[in-house]
């Protein structure tokens, strides 16, 4: 059964895709952004297919339109009903966690456009145990900062797939090629959970860091 709804971009897709075969996203499907095939991932509990590199998509010759294109595939029409739901973030709410955080990027730490940042929860959806509390446009700056961080787009989906990873394979990823954990180790676990990775808090993160170097210094 179709979880999108009729007349929607992701149901025309959906139809298309059902067949369980690759699909040109040139040709064929209507979505083009990224965003949306992490939702149907992420939220939606829909399992799409990787290529050889680990890649939630493929790149291959299309027969319909003669070019290399990116294609998406449904790996299976099961519904992954573990996955847990976002309660979304009021507008007035994401207006104070970017003016809090200074309209800077965590990864890049570069100051951006409000429109160009994404607000990101530091605990990614994949390790949730429950769905998401409502979050209070009055949330004070202490809870803000424990949940949330600001990330463009592109740095986003980097994290999104980093966190994938450690889920799917119990290992931690590094963060600037760094093999560094302010909290735990490489190797995830639950006790400890996403903290001390970079991907979890790159402030709390490169702030270690800087602590140790200072102490090497004397």
């Amino acid at each position: 059964m179709n979880p999108f709804k009729e007349g929607t971009t992701s149901h025309y897709d959906f139809e298309i895709m059902k067949d369980l075969k690759w699909h040109c996203t040139k040709c064929e499907l209507r979505s083009g952004q990224a965003k949306t095939w992490q939702i149907w991932r992420q939220e939606k509990g829909l399992q799409l297919d990787k290529d050889e590199k680990d890649n939630w998509f493929n790149k291959i010759h299309c027969e319909n339109c003669d070019q290399t294109t990116v294609h998406r595939k449904l790996r299976s029409l099961e519904i992954n009903d573990g996955t847990k739901a976002r309660s979304g973030i009021p507008g007035k709410l994401a207006k104070k966690i970017k003016e809090y955080y200074g309209c800077i990027d965590a990864y890049s730490l570069r100051k951006e456009v409000p429109t160009k940042l994404e607000i990101d929860h530091r605990k990614p959806q994949v390790r949730w145990d429950n769905d998401e509390d409502i979050n209070d446009v009055n949330m004070s700056n202490g809870v803000i900062e424990e949940r949330f961080m600001l990330l463009t787009r592109e740095n986003n989906l980097l994290k999104s797939r980093k966190c994938e990873k450690c889920n799917q394979t119990g290992e931690r990823q590094t963060g600037y090629n760094i093999d560094f954990f302010y909290m735990g180790t490489k190797v995830y676990e639950e006790h400890i959970g996403c903290e001390g990775c970079f991907w979890f808090n790159p402030d709390k993160w490169r702030e270690a860091i800087n602590n140790i170097v200072k102490d090497y210094r004397g």
